[in-house]
């Protein structure tokens, strides 16, 4: 049986990202989000995620490009002189590995963002990580240990598989190797960890080397090539830019017309796909 999941991250970055997701999910076939709790817009994602019970909402844990939840002077290992987390992902990953004291900090401001989700009074139907960052082993650990405390039933595994991928795109065939290839050891010893604990996950995800430029054409392109099992697509819509937008190459408005286009969603309407959600794979798992 082929399952979907389709989810938009970044909701409450902006207030054109959180139109897009709120219209990509009443219009469209977007099941499912990730808020940022720190972000400029977050406020504004929350009101829309209260009217719109149907939409279901994950946290977004944000340790990277971004902004942390606590104040600046209390996780000062975290952050630069701006009070804003690291950009370069291999270089977090390295300190937040083996930077004396760091992972006290790193309890704190995760703990912080769950605190925050939880105050919204929204259900939280999974995690996951800006830039996928829950898959560093001491991030994943935090969030477990957090997450106990949270109700976390669900999380995300970025494993992105070779063949489907490139079937349906035809397109970077070495990114697509390497990506699969590569990260399958930390992926099958993250899936291994989550098992243990209880924790639903995806078996597959689909936009991690098109992420930014998940079109309309390539959507369809990849709803087509969706192996057996629950496949997430997900996505960065918007409305249209905005002067802070980032990745400046982010196709935004390429993704939100993705998610509203007919000929999607009359695909998954026929296509015998069923449309699911976190929610649903951990209570099925019990």
């Amino acid at each position: 049986m082929r399952q979907l999941i389709v989810t938009a991250d970044d909701f409450g970055l902006s207030t054109a990202v959180n139109e897009a997701i709120e219209r990509g999910h009443r219009e469209g076939i977007l099941s499912t989000t990730s808020l940022m709790v720190a972000a400029p817009a977050t406020p504004d994602a929350v009101e829309r995620a209260r009217r719109t019970p149907t939409l279901h909402v994950g946290l977004h844990v944000v340790l990277v490009n971004g902004r942390p939840a606590l104040p600046p002077e209390e996780v000062p290992l975290l952050v630069d002189e701006r009070g804003m987390f690291e950009t370069d992902l291999f270089r977090a990953g390295v300190r937040y590995f083996f930077t004396p004291g760091i992972r006290k900090q790193l309890e704190a401001e995760i703990r912080a963002q769950f605190a925050a989700f939880a105050a919204t009074g929204l259900p939280l139907d999974h995690v996951n990580a800006q830039n996928h960052l829950h898959v560093h082993p001491t991030v994943l650990s935090l969030i477990l240990k957090a997450g106990r405390e949270y109700g976390v039933r669900a999380i995300r595994i970025p494993r992105e598989p070779f063949w489907p991928s490139w079937r349906a795109m035809h397109t970077h065939a070495a990114a697509r190797f390497a990506n699969s290839v590569f990260l399958l050891p930390w992926l099958s010893l993250m899936r291994l960890r989550l098992r243990l604990a209880g924790i639903a996950t995806n078996d597959y995800v689909f936009g991690m080397i098109d992420t930014g430029h998940m079109t309309p054409e390539r959507v369809r392109k990849y709803l087509a090539s969706l192996p057996d099992g629950t496949s997430e697509l997900y996505v960065h819509p918007a409305t249209h830019t905005w002067p802070e937008a980032f990745p400046a190459d982010y196709d935004f408005a390429g993704e939100f017309a993705a998610l509203i286009d007919p000929q999607a969603i009359d695909y998954v309407r026929r296509s015998g796909l069923r449309a699911t959600t976190f929610s649903e794979l951990a209570a099925a798992a019990g």
